[in-house]
């Protein structure tokens, strides 16, 4: 197996097991979870190993003078390079040459052996996932083989550009892939001197459910009690923007956007509704057109105090 062999290859505990993060920048990102003893270990206690090593065996329990130690902690130590360890050997060019080195060129697609790769995003390999504008050939070629497989002709006027137009709907739809929270929040935090209730209700909703790739729809409303932190108000809605525009259950929507509340403000305590109609049940299986899903998720204070709780309801159900 070659000694640099791709990263994405391995599994999260082969890769915690090949990598020595003594001289990386992120060993505390990458070995979380692991003895760091190697990192941790002071310099007078590394020198107190070696010169213990270097002692012959008759003079272990000899008595080391102030002046030996302070000289040896005065005598600078040599860490380790990042090396990856293949089966617990070094390959003997690398375990001989202990000068350090500049990182080798990242592997690309035009490297020998990665012609056929898609992408890489690991530590050490450079070719990225690609934007999802890039996907829109595949899936266009996708959805040309659905039309085909449903016995219709892909090349008649009315479907000859479907594909690339179904391509882009199905890309909006699950933009929220593409946006993060702090993308979304965009600094509109404000320090406030307010602790009352914060109720933005009605929020129209947009989502695709993950089990038949058909729309549901609705609406939300969030609250949450500021600890001297408010959220922009429009900020709010585009939260419910970022979870819903994705392959989605309501459950877990509900959810998501609490927690997303939560992580922007650190309030008291969020409340979230959402009333949602899924064309899932309408245009298929029980066919029930007025059925209508609710789901609720209680944060804080929302969760543990009744009367705030209802408090929240009773501004949600009015008119």
């Amino acid at each position: 197996m070659s000694f640099t062999r791709q990263l994405s290859e391995m599994s999260a505990s082969e890769l915690n097991d090949a990598i020595d993060d003594t001289n990386f920048p992120q060993a505390h990102i990458l070995s979380r979870g692991r003895n760091n003893s190697v990192c941790s270990t002071s310099s007078s206690s590394l020198i107190l190993d070696r010169t213990l090593s270097q002692t012959d065996e008759s003079n272990v329990n000899a008595v080391i003078t102030q002046n030996a130690i302070d000289t040896l902690i005065s005598t600078p130590v040599s860490r380790p390079k990042l090396i990856l360890k293949t089966n617990g050997t070094i390959p003997e060019n690398e375990a001989n040459d202990a000068t350090p080195k500049t990182p080798k060129t990242p592997r690309t697609s035009t490297t020998p052996g990665h012609e056929n790769c898609t992408f890489h995003h690991d530590l050490e390999l450079d070719h990225k996932p690609p934007t999802r504008e890039a996907l829109l050939p595949d899936m266009a070629r996708s959805y040309r083989l659905l039309l085909g497989g449903l016995g219709e002709n892909p090349d008649r006027q009315g479907l000859l550009k479907t594909p690339e137009r179904a391509a882009k709907a199905m890309l909006f739809f699950t933009k929220g892939y593409d946006q993060s929270l702090e993308d979304v929040l965009n600094g509109a935090v404000f320090d406030e001197d307010h602790d009352e209730m914060v109720v933005v209700k009605d929020i129209e909703m947009f989502s695709m459910c993950e089990h038949h790739l058909v729309p549901f729809y609705g609406k939300v409303s969030i609250g949450y009690l500021p600890c001297n932190k408010i959220l922009g108000l429009s900020k709010l809605a585009r939260i419910v923007e970022i979870f819903s525009r994705r392959l989605q259950v309501q459950e877990r929507l509900t959810k998501q956007i609490a927690v997303a509340v939560t992580q922007a403000v650190q309030p008291a305590g969020v409340a979230v509704v959402v009333e949602g109609v899924h064309m899932c049940m309408v245009m298929r299986g029980v066919q029930k057109i007025n059925s209508k899903t609710v789901t609720s998720t209680m944060l804080g204070v929302f969760r543990d105090d009744p009367k705030t709780r209802e408090e929240f309801l009773n501004l949600v159900n009015s008119k």
